[in-house]
């Protein structure tokens, strides 16, 4: 087994110390109690440590999760796109020697039509597994903290991210769980790739909602509109993410970096020309909320301070 020296480990701090330093004063919070004496420091530290590699490795497999859910839906939109506007120009395409079958037109419609519908239902798949991804991101941001049980004089610690005792905050009195992070700095980390996943998640809906319109007959729809639910469940999930209100039935409206849009609750679909759907494409593919240098580097950050590689 190699030793590890001086010199490697004063290295690591310094490596550690540079990312930190891209870390914005807000995230580089500690906690108002009073500091944890030695004692309880030592049998609060390691559960503590095991806890956020648990919590942070989830994030990992999440981010990985969201990736290839939202890899398979752009496949999927693509497909919905080509097969919707085959459709829409099949009256003019030149069929050559097979214009002279009977109803060649009406049967390739009609085929084209019903692989859209299966698109449609696969890439309503791919955003409910994104979903179910920032689901389990917020639920692992939100199990970082490390609460003493038993008092210090237990010889058995336990962790949960649900307090017994109202005087213990969880989050060791701003105590460096490793080298430098409190746990506060790991869940201002997180929470800001939550935001980042949460803002992509409506713009993604806002494409599903569009694309499950097209090539559907005006009265079908005239009945769907941005409150309806995109699948059975998506409100309480939503809601698990404080995306959607429980009391006034309502949806967060999609957002921008730095900007809002304002989207009424009764919004239709709209009528998509090519350029329209091209764009919706690009901008599933493109997934403007979610900053993928910051996202590598937060990865980079917690991984430096852990000793863990999430890459």
């Amino acid at each position: 087994m190699a030793e590890t020296t001086d010199a490697s480990v004063s290295g690591r701090e310094s490596a550690v110390a540079t990312s930190l330093s891209s870390v914005s004063p807000h995230t580089l919070c500690i906690s108002v109690g009073g500091p944890l004496s030695p004692a309880e420091a030592r049998l609060w530290r390691p559960p503590a440590q095991r806890n956020l590699r648990n919590q942070w490795s989830k994030l990992a497999s999440c981010r990985q999760q969201w990736a290839s859910s939202s890899s398979g839906g752009r496949s999927h939109a693509t497909s919905l796109v080509n097969a919707y506007l085959s459709q829409r120009y099949m009256p003019s395409m030149d069929l050559g020697v097979l214009k002279d079958m009977a109803d060649i037109r009406k049967k390739a419609c009609q085929k084209l039509f019903r692989q859209q519908e299966l698109y449609q239902s696969k890439l309503t798949s791919s955003y409910q597994d994104m979903i179910t991804a920032l689901v389990n991101m917020i639920t692992a941001w939100r199990s970082m903290r490390c609460y003493l049980k038993g008092g210090t004089s237990s010889p058995l610690i336990r962790f949960s991210y649900i307090a017994e005792d109202k005087s213990d905050n969880g989050d060791g009195s701003g105590t460096p769980v490793f080298t430098f992070l409190s746990i506060p700095c790991f869940e201002n980390l997180a929470e800001e790739l939550v935001e980042m996943f949460k803002s992509e998640l409506f713009v993604k809906r806002l494409i599903v909602f569009e694309l499950c319109c097209a090539g559907h007959k005006a009265s079908y729809i005239k009945d769907l509109n941005w409150s309806n639910e995109l699948y059975s469940g998506e409100f309480n999930d939503l809601a698990f993410c404080n995306l959607y209100s429980s009391k006034t039935h309502e949806l967060l409206p999609p957002k921008m970096k730095g900007c809002r849009c304002d989207m009424p609750s009764e919004k239709h679909c709209s009528q998509l020309t090519q350029e329209t759907l091209q764009v919706y494409v690009t901008a599933w593919l493109a997934e403007v909320n979610i900053d993928m240098q910051r996202v590598r580097e937060i990865f980079s950050i917690v991984g430096e301070e852990m000793h863990v590689n999430f890459s």
